[in-house]
């Protein structure tokens, strides 16, 4: 075969890894949609190919098997979840109370840190002392970065340690017993959230910041002017 001949064969294998093989993001979603709806026993290659309409063989063009894929979840997991935290507590805020705000917006908002995806991967490490381990690994880091952000604004150490404890504990509890509200139910407390956590009340102008963030509009001024 030609060299010309060489090329065009490997622009159609170029384009059926992007084409009918799929995706390497196609192929992880699928399988995190699994790992969400029905636990760690369920993410199998062949099912996978069936939900996506795609064969098997499909799948190695992107994993090389079934624990590296379960590894990309894992690194998934923990860029966007943990890395919201982290995000999060590094923000620029001018007071805590507001540095608090930035944190809360995490706890409130799915595109930014998934609930469901924290809860499914703290149930599979149940099943394994690897994923335990960096889930451990995770949960200190968490909090690291919420006493390095009360200790920016003064906290001693010890005061920066049980607050960020008391931040982080209270939205694990909300994840494992995965509580369900509405914003128009857990928003309204977030004043009374803030002053628990850092022992001031936001302001007005940052709670309307807060609010702005999250697309919410309280009550008060929703409600027509009579």
């Amino acid at each position: 075969m030609t060299e010309a001949g060489n090329m065009t064969g490997k622009s159609a294998e170029d384009g059926k890894a992007t084409g009918w093989r799929g995706s390497r993001e196609v192929w992880l979603a699928a399988a995190k949609q699994v790992l969400l709806n029905s636990g760690l026993d369920a993410v199998k290659i062949q099912p996978l190919a069936s939900e996506l309409t795609l064969s098997r063989t499909s799948f190695y063009w992107f994993f090389k098997d079934r624990a590296a894929l379960l590894e990309a979840l894992l690194e998934d997991w923990e860029a966007k979840n943990t890395g919201a935290f982290l995000a999060a507590c590094d923000a620029y805020a001018e007071t805590i109370t507001e540095a608090v705000l930035n944190l809360i917006v995490v706890f409130q908002d799915d595109a930014i840190f998934e609930p469901r995806f924290d809860f499914a991967v703290r149930g599979w490490a149940h099943q394994s002392d690897a994923v335990m381990a960096r889930v451990n690994d995770a949960d200190e880091r968490r909090l690291a970065a919420i006493r390095e952000m009360f200790a920016r604004f003064g906290y001693t150490p010890e005061a920066a340690d049980v607050r960020a404890r008391t931040v982080y504990l209270t939205q694990i509890g909300y994840i494992s017993m995965q509580v369900e509200e509405p914003p128009s139910v857990r928003i309204p407390r977030v004043p009374g959230y803030v002053e628990t956590y850092c022992g001031r009340r936001p302001s007005p102008s940052e709670l309307a910041r807060f609010h702005a963030r999250l697309n919410y509009v309280p009550a008060s001024a929703a409600a027509p002017r009579s």
